[in-house]
């Protein structure tokens, strides 16, 4: 008999409840925010999110996980031995979900520009994180599990949620201070409850600048073509030496200039887009004129984590902030990402014409390029073409996991 439906996402409070159903091998099927099922009985549209026999409705990670370890072994050690055990482990639970995670998602989000950025709420965020980094120093100096002698759910569920904190701003100079929580962090992701799920979680050396992410970029090439450059004294060459010396050849700006000039320039391509109706004219003018697989590839985009985005609008901030990053690759890009769906339910997904046929050269010169997934596109293909020109043209719904969305707002990146 199955046990329910788990609704979840890459979002990390949906990874405890993953880890505990892949543990125990539980008959839950897991599902996502585009299931009928999901927008039918959450509206509030809270992830992760189950449903379970006999009408039961949950929409919070600690009651989700707690049910599913009930669920899986009766009087599970996970859950401790005794009452007293039971109401540490819970405070644990509330202490890492509720304040611990709260900040780290307070101080990264104006820094991934998820959020404007504001550099007290960011400094503010980051400094609260590193004082709650002490309460489990405080502990764990003296034990090697939260609650008792054993591994308990408590662990499993901190772990979890410090995954990012540590992916982000745990570093050297942080874990020397914390060493205990370190270690005990070390050993609860090697375990196979969670890693199996979080796979290997870096230990990064520093961490993230506390600027936003496009600035940090910015300040080191000035910092690089600031700095002087030495210049060593060469010894006297024979004149047959300085005639047949090979000339340096210049270093290309942009890694696609090494592909040269396309037959087929992109800036024409730009002003019919912005001159001509879309579907009438422009697209028509595209596969005749600019398309070329040899020169070019299409690729769609899709944003890794559009559980976190709320209002539309400032998810369209968000492509737009993203755009400005791109602008690097201004001469070797043309595409259009769109928001879909409504507030507190929206996605991005979008169209790139790229020049050559990888997308990692052109997008790199962002930050947060590693933000999308990109999925390779064939015109040729009439689904991928019918994609293609819906992106352009922005006049019918985007179809999610099957299901229609309609298109709030976008941008063209030209």
């Amino acid at each position: 008999m199955s046990l329910g439906t788990l609704f979840a996402t890459q979002q990390i409070r949906s990874v405890p409840p993953k880890a505990i159903i892949k543990h125990y091998g539980l008959d839950v099927k897991i599902s996502d925010k585009e299931d009928p099922l999901y927008t039918k009985n959450f509206p509030i549209a809270k992830i992760p999110a189950f449903i379970g026999p006999k009408g039961l409705k949950l929409h919070e990670v600690i009651p989700i996980t707690i049910n599913l370890v009930q669920q899986a072994e009766e009087n599970s050690p996970l859950l401790g031995k005794t009452q007293r055990d039971f109401i540490e482990i819970l405070k644990w639970l509330s202490f890492t979900n509720s304040e611990v995670l709260v900040a780290f998602a307070n101080a990264i989000k104006p820094i991934r520009g998820d959020v404007p950025f504001n550099k007290k709420v960011v400094e503010d965020n980051y400094n609260q994180l590193v004082k709650l980094s002490q309460i489990y120093e405080n502990r764990l100096v003296n034990y090697t599990f939260l609650v008792g002698e054993r591994l308990t759910l408590a662990d499993v569920f901190s772990a979890a949620l410090l995954v990012r904190p540590f992916e982000n701003f745990f570093d050297a100079e942080w874990r020397k201070q914390y060493p205990n929580t370190a270690r005990w962090f070390r050993t609860i992701v090697s375990l196979p409850i969670l890693k199996d799920i979080v796979g290997d979680v870096p230990f990064i050396a520093k961490k993230i600048a506390l600027v936003p992410a496009n600035k940090e970029k910015k300040e080191q090439k000035s910092k690089e073509a600031a700095a002087p450059k030495k210049k060593q004294a060469a010894a006297p060459k024979a004149a047959a030496e300085v005639d047949d010396a090979p000339v340096e050849e210049k270093k290309p700006k942009h890694p696609l200039e090494l592909l040269g000039k396309a037959a087929n320039p992109l800036d024409n391509w730009k002003r019919v887009y912005s001159n001509e109706d879309t579907r009438p004219k422009a697209i028509p003018w595209f596969w005749e004129n600019q398309w070329n697989p040899e020169e070019w590839s299409m690729w769609k985009l899709d944003y890794k984590y559009n559980e976190e985005l709320e209002k539309t609008f400032m998810t369209n901030n968000q492509i737009g902030g993203f755009f400005a990053r791109l602008s690097a690759s201004t001469k070797y890009l043309f595409g259009c990402l769109v928001v879909y769906g409504v507030d507190n339910d929206n996605g991005i997904t979008g169209a790139f014409l790229v020049r050559g046929q990888e997308y990692a050269p052109a997008f790199d010169v962002a930050p947060d390029w590693d933000t999308y997934n990109y999925t390779k596109l064939n015109p040729e293909n009439p689904d991928d073409k019918k994609f293609i020109e819906n992106m352009f043209a922005w006049d019918e719904p985007v179809i999610v996991n099957g299901e229609k969305k309609e298109i709030a707002d976008g941008k063209v990146f030209k």
